[in-house]
């Protein structure tokens, strides 16, 4: 069975806690997850970087920081912070209990060796090489300290991250989100890192990050070696790093794939930042309508979704974004998504169900002034052709719009304006058309409410 075939739905740390979320926070998210949206598909918990780091700090990154690290070279949880890695247990009593939940547990890593196994020249554990032997000290990122990159031509090199992930298969992770792998595109690190994967013994979905200027031409190499890749830097709740989304969505969308997903980064929403990189604590700057439109471009492009909010502490309408079952039937059903029609601050989307006849439509205001429009049924790729059955020249069908649940009859005809739209600022709405009951234009069934 392939693995991760829909997209991957969780919560990761990183929004609102940035480098210090401790064990008390992650169970507290992951309980909340477990009560209120495991039932919508939500079901992985990622404790994001620098947990390993004792000293770790909000607001950015110690330069050369002392790492929890075990005798061969690979991170350790900070034990102030997750207690219950004490007497070597690392993260298997925390994964334990996300486990027990119903839920899966992930973690982040930055590619290559700590810097500081390589000075200390630690083993490798089996191998017969030590660290500094296999590092590639040329090869480092540019906005982490922690690590120096790997030389794939050294056996030591796979033995390490073999090493790894045994480790981390021992503890019971089930997501791995690999970090500084996309910007420059280091091929031989992420096939290593998926050949240890498949080493390990234990089935790991694997995340690429952090995606800037993510080429198409990597496609088969990302599908071969990983489950979602970022395609862009970090995105937060500003709407020029949503709207930026939509032009990245509409060239990877048409290769969405059971297994290998284009990754459009975290949802910014409920409450951010108690302890991140940007700024202060606070709601999502982001208003409904913005927040919808992302909810909405990211399940028609059908990206993986992970929050980044401190669940507990989030609004009820945050709660009510993340529990929509229309969106949610277009992430996780749908074929043939793609971008139909750009046209000044219009921008439409369609998908067709797989589990039914059904055909998705989702309109996007990208401009601040009200949007308002009709748009004939060549816009919105519907057949124009009745169901198998019908009786009568007309195309009858059952609309029903997700935000605000409103539902209509409508019949095209040809040459007919199909749907009339207006859309506020920086808004989306999202229209799921059914033939599955059209018979006779809709005979005997109950009259409904207009869109």
């Amino acid at each position: 069975m392939t693995l991760a075939p829909t997209p991957p739905m969780g919560w990761n740390s990183w929004d609102c806690y940035g480098t210090t979320v401790t064990e008390g926070e992650v169970l507290a998210n992951a309980a909340f997850m477990a009560e209120h949206l495991l039932p919508y598909g939500w079901d992985t918990v990622v404790v994001d970087i620098q947990w390993y780091e004792p000293a770790a700090r909000a607001g950015g990154y110690n330069d050369g920081a002392a790492l929890e690290l075990d005798a061969f070279g690979r991170q350790l949880p900070a034990v102030n912070r997750f207690p219950s890695a004490r007497d070597g247990m690392g993260f298997r009593l925390l994964a334990d209990r996300i486990h027990g939940m119903g839920l899966k547990f992930g973690l982040h890593v930055m590619r290559g060796i700590p810097r500081q196994a390589v000075r200390n020249r630690l083993p490798v554990e089996g191998a017969g090489f030590t660290a500094d032997q296999i590092a590639d000290e040329s090869s480092a990122c540019d906005w982490n300290t922690d690590n120096y990159g790997l030389n794939h031509q050294h056996p030591g090199a796979q033995a390490y991250y073999d090493s790894q992930l045994r480790l981390f298969a021992e503890w019971g992770v089930d997501f791995v989100k690999a970090d500084d792998m996309l910007g420059p595109y280091y091929a031989a690190e992420i096939a290593a890192y998926q050949r240890a994967i498949q080493r390990s013994g234990r089935e790991m979905v694997l995340s690429l990050s952090p995606g800037r200027a993510l080429s198409l031409a990597h496609l088969e190499h990302l599908r071969g070696n990983a489950h979602m890749w970022r395609v862009s830097d970090d995105l937060w709740d500003v709407w020029e790093d949503v709207e930026a989304q939509f032009a990245r969505m509409a060239r990877w969308a048409p290769h969405q794939q059971g297994g290998s997903w284009a990754d459009a980064d975290m949802l910014p929403v409920g409450r951010l930042a108690l302890r991140a990189e940007r700024g202060a604590e606070r709601l999502s700057r982001l208003t409904l309508d913005e927040q919808q439109t992302m909810m909405t471009l990211w399940c028609i492009a059908r990206s993986p979704l992970m929050l980044g909010c401190d669940l507990p502490s989030s609004p009820p309408e945050t709660l009510q974004l993340l529990t929509n079952r229309d969106l949610l039937a277009v992430l996780n059903a749908s074929r043939n998504n793609r971008e139909l029609l750009r046209d000044g601050d219009l921008v439409v989307w369609a998908a067709e169900s797989t589990t039914s006849a059904d055909r998705y439509v989702a309109v996007f205001n990208t401009g601040m002034a009200d949007l308002v429009r009709t748009l004939p049924a060549g816009d919105l790729a519907l057949p124009s052709e009745p169901p198998q059955g019908h009786i009568g020249g007309d195309t009858p069908w059952e609309v029903r719009e997700a935000w605000s649940g409103e539902c209509a009859v409508l019949v095209l005809q040809h040459g007919t304006p199909a749907l009339d739209i207006k859309l506020s600022g920086h808004g989306a709405q999202l229209y799921r058309f059914s033939q599955a009951w059209a018979e006779g234009a809709g005979v005997g069934r109950p009259a409904v409410p207009p869109l």
